[in-house]
Protein backbone atom coordinates (compact mmCIF):
# COMPACT_ATOMS: atom_id res chain seq x y z
CA UNK A 1 0.00 0.00 0.00
CA UNK A 2 2.97 2.31 -0.31
CA UNK A 3 3.02 5.32 -2.58
CA UNK A 4 5.36 8.12 -3.51
CA UNK A 5 6.15 11.25 -1.53
CA UNK A 6 4.41 13.26 -4.28
CA UNK A 7 1.23 11.27 -3.66
CA UNK A 8 1.46 11.96 0.05
CA UNK A 9 1.86 15.69 -0.51
CA UNK A 10 -1.12 15.81 -2.88
CA UNK A 11 -3.27 13.91 -0.40
CA UNK A 12 -2.18 16.08 2.50
CA UNK A 13 -2.94 19.22 0.50
CA UNK A 14 -6.44 18.10 -0.30
CA UNK A 15 -7.15 17.30 3.32
CA UNK A 16 -5.67 20.56 4.57
CA UNK A 17 -7.95 22.50 2.23
CA UNK A 18 -10.97 21.28 4.17
CA UNK A 19 -12.27 18.85 1.59
CA UNK A 20 -12.27 15.79 3.81
CA UNK A 21 -14.53 15.28 6.80
CA UNK A 22 -16.28 18.58 6.42
CA UNK A 23 -17.75 17.50 3.10
CA UNK A 24 -19.08 14.12 4.24
CA UNK A 25 -22.66 15.18 5.05
CA UNK A 26 -23.07 16.80 1.64
CA UNK A 27 -21.90 13.94 -0.57
CA UNK A 28 -24.75 12.47 -2.56
CA UNK A 29 -25.39 8.85 -3.34
CA UNK A 30 -24.26 7.92 -6.84
CA UNK A 31 -26.06 4.57 -7.00
CA UNK A 32 -28.76 4.82 -9.71
CA UNK A 33 -32.17 3.74 -8.43
CA UNK A 34 -33.64 0.59 -9.91
CA UNK A 35 -30.45 -0.64 -11.57
CA UNK A 36 -28.84 -3.95 -10.67
CA UNK A 37 -25.13 -4.68 -10.81
CA UNK A 38 -22.85 -7.50 -9.87
CA UNK A 39 -21.40 -6.62 -6.46
CA UNK A 40 -18.05 -4.91 -6.13
CA UNK A 41 -16.21 -3.61 -3.09
CA UNK A 42 -13.72 -1.16 -1.71
CA UNK A 43 -10.62 -1.58 0.45
CA UNK A 44 -11.22 0.76 3.40
CA UNK A 45 -7.55 1.75 3.38
CA UNK A 46 -8.59 4.07 0.56
CA UNK A 47 -10.40 6.09 3.24
CA UNK A 48 -7.69 5.92 5.90
CA UNK A 49 -7.41 9.73 6.19
CA UNK A 50 -11.07 10.19 7.09
CA UNK A 51 -12.47 6.94 8.47
CA UNK A 52 -10.85 7.03 11.91
CA UNK A 53 -12.90 9.98 13.20
CA UNK A 54 -16.25 8.56 12.08
CA UNK A 55 -16.14 4.92 10.93
CA UNK A 56 -19.92 4.50 10.91
CA UNK A 57 -20.53 7.69 8.94
CA UNK A 58 -17.82 7.00 6.38
CA UNK A 59 -18.83 3.37 5.81
CA UNK A 60 -22.46 4.49 5.47
CA UNK A 61 -21.33 6.76 2.64
CA UNK A 62 -19.63 3.78 1.01
CA UNK A 63 -22.95 1.95 0.98
CA UNK A 64 -24.71 5.02 -0.44
CA UNK A 65 -22.24 5.09 -3.33
CA UNK A 66 -23.37 1.63 -4.43
CA UNK A 67 -20.66 -0.63 -3.03
CA UNK A 68 -21.93 -3.94 -1.71
CA UNK A 69 -18.69 -5.31 -0.31
CA UNK A 70 -15.88 -4.03 1.88
CA UNK A 71 -12.39 -5.18 2.68
CA UNK A 72 -11.18 -3.98 6.04
CA UNK A 73 -7.64 -3.49 7.31
CA UNK A 74 -5.95 -3.47 10.68
CA UNK A 75 -5.80 0.16 11.74
CA UNK A 76 -5.68 1.81 15.15
CA UNK A 77 -9.30 0.84 15.82
CA UNK A 78 -8.71 -2.74 14.72
CA UNK A 79 -10.22 -4.79 11.95
CA UNK A 80 -13.75 -4.16 13.24
CA UNK A 81 -13.38 -0.39 13.81
CA UNK A 82 -13.86 -0.50 17.56
CA UNK A 83 -17.22 -2.27 17.34
CA UNK A 84 -16.21 -5.89 17.89
CA UNK A 85 -16.78 -8.51 15.24
CA UNK A 86 -20.46 -9.30 15.81
CA UNK A 87 -21.51 -5.66 16.26
CA UNK A 88 -19.58 -4.71 13.13
CA UNK A 89 -21.33 -7.42 11.13
CA UNK A 90 -24.73 -6.20 12.36
CA UNK A 91 -23.82 -2.65 11.37
CA UNK A 92 -22.80 -3.79 7.88
CA UNK A 93 -25.92 -5.96 7.53
CA UNK A 94 -28.09 -2.93 8.21
CA UNK A 95 -26.31 -1.09 5.38
CA UNK A 96 -26.55 -3.99 2.93
CA UNK A 97 -22.77 -4.43 3.00
CA UNK A 98 -20.77 -7.65 3.22
CA UNK A 99 -17.25 -7.89 4.63
CA UNK A 100 -15.50 -10.25 2.22
CA UNK A 101 -11.98 -9.99 3.59
CA UNK A 102 -9.55 -8.03 5.69
CA UNK A 103 -5.89 -7.17 5.53
CA UNK A 104 -4.21 -8.09 8.78
CA UNK A 105 -0.87 -8.63 10.43
CA UNK A 106 -0.84 -12.41 10.08
CA UNK A 107 2.43 -12.69 11.99
CA UNK A 108 0.82 -11.62 15.25
CA UNK A 109 -2.18 -13.12 17.07
CA UNK A 110 -3.19 -14.85 13.83
CA UNK A 111 -5.40 -17.62 15.20
CA UNK A 112 -7.55 -15.21 17.23
CA UNK A 113 -8.11 -13.03 14.18
CA UNK A 114 -9.07 -16.05 12.10
CA UNK A 115 -11.53 -17.19 14.77
CA UNK A 116 -13.15 -13.75 14.92
CA UNK A 117 -13.56 -13.68 11.14
CA UNK A 118 -14.93 -17.21 11.08
CA UNK A 119 -17.48 -16.33 13.75
CA UNK A 120 -19.11 -13.76 11.46
CA UNK A 121 -18.60 -15.57 8.17
CA UNK A 122 -15.87 -13.44 6.58
CA UNK A 123 -14.37 -15.55 3.75
CA UNK A 124 -10.77 -14.27 3.64
CA UNK A 125 -7.88 -13.05 5.73
CA UNK A 126 -5.17 -11.41 3.61
CA UNK A 127 -1.49 -10.86 4.28
CA UNK A 128 -0.84 -7.39 2.82
CA UNK A 129 2.93 -7.10 3.18
CA UNK A 130 6.02 -9.24 3.72
CA UNK A 131 8.61 -6.78 2.42
CA UNK A 132 11.33 -7.59 -0.12
CA UNK A 133 13.16 -10.75 0.94
CA UNK A 134 16.93 -11.04 0.65
CA UNK A 135 17.02 -14.34 -1.24
CA UNK A 136 14.91 -16.84 -3.13
CA UNK A 137 15.37 -19.24 -0.24
CA UNK A 138 13.76 -16.63 2.02
CA UNK A 139 10.76 -16.50 -0.32
CA UNK A 140 10.54 -20.31 -0.16
CA UNK A 141 10.52 -20.10 3.63
CA UNK A 142 7.76 -17.51 3.39
CA UNK A 143 5.79 -19.89 1.17
CA UNK A 144 6.04 -22.49 3.94
CA UNK A 145 4.61 -19.92 6.35
CA UNK A 146 1.79 -19.22 3.92
CA UNK A 147 0.93 -22.92 3.74
CA UNK A 148 0.79 -23.02 7.53
CA UNK A 149 -1.40 -19.91 7.66
CA UNK A 150 -3.65 -21.43 5.02
CA UNK A 151 -4.08 -24.66 6.95
CA UNK A 152 -5.03 -22.80 10.12
CA UNK A 153 -7.51 -20.65 8.22
CA UNK A 154 -9.04 -23.60 6.36
CA UNK A 155 -9.55 -25.50 9.59
CA UNK A 156 -11.61 -22.56 10.86
CA UNK A 157 -13.61 -22.18 7.64
CA UNK A 158 -11.70 -19.12 6.41
CA UNK A 159 -9.29 -18.78 3.46
CA UNK A 160 -5.82 -17.24 3.46
CA UNK A 161 -4.49 -15.04 0.66
CA UNK A 162 -1.43 -12.92 -0.04
CA UNK A 163 -1.57 -9.44 -1.57
CA UNK A 164 1.28 -8.57 -3.92
CA UNK A 165 3.34 -5.44 -4.36
CA UNK A 166 5.80 -4.68 -7.14
CA UNK A 167 8.82 -6.17 -5.37
CA UNK A 168 7.71 -9.77 -5.89
CA UNK A 169 7.78 -9.18 -9.64
CA UNK A 170 11.38 -7.98 -9.66
CA UNK A 171 13.92 -10.62 -10.63
CA UNK A 172 16.04 -12.00 -7.80
CA UNK A 173 18.78 -14.59 -8.30
CA UNK A 174 17.45 -15.28 -11.77
CA UNK A 175 13.91 -15.99 -10.58
CA UNK A 176 10.67 -14.05 -10.09
CA UNK A 177 9.69 -14.18 -6.41
CA UNK A 178 5.96 -14.13 -7.20
CA UNK A 179 6.40 -17.33 -9.20
CA UNK A 180 8.28 -18.91 -6.31
CA UNK A 181 5.54 -18.02 -3.84
CA UNK A 182 2.83 -19.40 -6.10
CA UNK A 183 4.69 -22.56 -7.10
CA UNK A 184 5.77 -23.35 -3.54
CA UNK A 185 2.32 -22.95 -1.96
CA UNK A 186 -0.51 -25.47 -1.94
CA UNK A 187 -3.37 -24.24 -4.12
CA UNK A 188 -5.81 -25.77 -1.62
CA UNK A 189 -4.37 -23.66 1.18
CA UNK A 190 -3.15 -20.38 -0.30
CA UNK A 191 -4.86 -17.99 -2.69
CA UNK A 192 -3.66 -14.66 -4.02
CA UNK A 193 -5.04 -11.15 -4.17
CA UNK A 194 -3.73 -9.40 -7.26
CA UNK A 195 -3.05 -5.72 -6.87
CA UNK A 196 -3.28 -4.90 -10.56
CA UNK A 197 -1.54 -1.56 -10.12
CA UNK A 198 1.54 -3.17 -8.58
CA UNK A 199 1.72 -5.88 -11.23
CA UNK A 200 1.79 -3.20 -13.92
CA UNK A 201 4.22 -1.06 -11.91
CA UNK A 202 6.45 -4.14 -11.72
CA UNK A 203 6.51 -4.23 -15.54
CA UNK A 204 4.35 -7.36 -15.83
CA UNK A 205 1.07 -8.13 -17.58
CA UNK A 206 -1.78 -9.04 -15.20
CA UNK A 207 -3.56 -10.96 -17.96
CA UNK A 208 -0.53 -13.19 -18.41
CA UNK A 209 -0.51 -13.98 -14.69
CA UNK A 210 -4.20 -14.89 -14.37
CA UNK A 211 -3.86 -17.14 -17.41
CA UNK A 212 -0.75 -18.85 -16.09
CA UNK A 213 -2.25 -19.37 -12.65
CA UNK A 214 -6.00 -19.89 -13.15
CA UNK A 215 -8.11 -19.90 -9.99
CA UNK A 216 -5.19 -18.77 -7.81
CA UNK A 217 -5.95 -15.02 -8.01
CA UNK A 218 -9.41 -14.97 -6.44
CA UNK A 219 -9.62 -11.29 -5.52
CA UNK A 220 -8.02 -8.13 -6.80
CA UNK A 221 -7.36 -4.49 -6.04
CA UNK A 222 -8.53 -2.27 -8.85
CA UNK A 223 -6.29 0.77 -8.74
CA UNK A 224 -5.36 2.88 -11.76
CA UNK A 225 -1.85 4.02 -12.61
CA UNK A 226 -0.49 7.18 -14.16
CA UNK A 227 3.13 8.22 -14.62
CA UNK A 228 3.96 11.77 -13.51
CA UNK A 229 7.52 13.08 -13.88
CA UNK A 230 8.77 9.52 -14.08
CA UNK A 231 6.99 8.33 -10.93
CA UNK A 232 3.95 6.09 -10.76
CA UNK A 233 0.85 7.55 -9.13
CA UNK A 234 -2.39 5.97 -7.94
CA UNK A 235 -5.22 7.87 -9.63
CA UNK A 236 -9.00 7.74 -9.97
CA UNK A 237 -10.21 4.84 -12.08
CA UNK A 238 -10.47 5.64 -15.77
CA UNK A 239 -7.95 8.49 -15.61
CA UNK A 240 -4.86 6.30 -15.78
CA UNK A 241 -3.39 3.82 -18.22
CA UNK A 242 -4.65 0.38 -17.15
CA UNK A 243 -7.17 -1.30 -19.47
CA UNK A 244 -9.51 -2.55 -16.77
CA UNK A 245 -12.35 -3.70 -19.07
CA UNK A 246 -9.98 -6.17 -20.72
CA UNK A 247 -8.02 -7.14 -17.60
CA UNK A 248 -11.07 -7.75 -15.41
CA UNK A 249 -12.94 -9.71 -18.05
CA UNK A 250 -9.96 -12.04 -18.41
CA UNK A 251 -9.52 -12.24 -14.66
CA UNK A 252 -13.14 -13.25 -14.15
CA UNK A 253 -12.70 -15.98 -16.76
CA UNK A 254 -9.79 -17.32 -14.71
CA UNK A 255 -11.37 -17.44 -11.29
CA UNK A 256 -11.42 -13.87 -9.98
CA UNK A 257 -14.32 -13.60 -7.54
CA UNK A 258 -13.96 -10.32 -5.64
CA UNK A 259 -13.35 -6.96 -7.33
CA UNK A 260 -12.15 -4.40 -4.78
CA UNK A 261 -11.45 -0.75 -5.52
CA UNK A 262 -8.44 0.87 -3.90
CA UNK A 263 -6.87 4.29 -4.35
CA UNK A 264 -3.85 5.59 -2.50
CA UNK A 265 -3.55 9.23 -3.59
CA UNK A 266 -5.98 11.96 -4.60
CA UNK A 267 -5.25 14.83 -6.97
CA UNK A 268 -7.72 17.69 -6.78
CA UNK A 269 -10.25 15.65 -4.82
CA UNK A 270 -10.68 13.96 -1.45
CA UNK A 271 -10.96 10.28 -0.48
CA UNK A 272 -14.76 10.11 -0.35
CA UNK A 273 -15.13 11.90 -3.68
CA UNK A 274 -12.62 9.45 -5.15
CA UNK A 275 -14.53 6.46 -3.76
CA UNK A 276 -17.75 7.85 -5.24
CA UNK A 277 -16.15 8.47 -8.66
CA UNK A 278 -14.57 5.02 -8.64
CA UNK A 279 -17.99 3.46 -8.01
CA UNK A 280 -19.36 5.25 -11.05
CA UNK A 281 -16.50 3.91 -13.14
CA UNK A 282 -17.03 0.37 -11.87
CA UNK A 283 -20.69 0.42 -12.91
CA UNK A 284 -19.63 1.33 -16.45
CA UNK A 285 -17.78 -1.98 -16.84
CA UNK A 286 -19.33 -4.92 -18.64
CA UNK A 287 -18.17 -7.35 -15.93
CA UNK A 288 -20.24 -5.37 -13.40
CA UNK A 289 -23.42 -4.91 -15.40
CA UNK A 290 -26.02 -7.62 -14.96
CA UNK A 291 -27.96 -9.16 -17.80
Amino acid sequence: MKHSRRSFLKTSGALASGLALGSIPFLKSCAPAGEEYNPFGVQLYTLRHVIGDDPEGVISQVADFGYKQIESYEGQLGIFWGMGNTAFKSFLDDLGLTMVSTHANVFQDYERKVEQLAEIGVPYIVCPWIGPQESIDAYKEMAENFNRFGEIANNAGVKFAYHNHAYTFEELEGEIPQEVLMDETDSNLVEYQMDIYWVVAGQHDPIDWVRRYPNRFTSCHIKDLATVDGETESVTLGTGTIDFPTVLAEAKENGMQYLLVEQEAYTGTNPLDAVRDNAEYMRSLEVIRRG
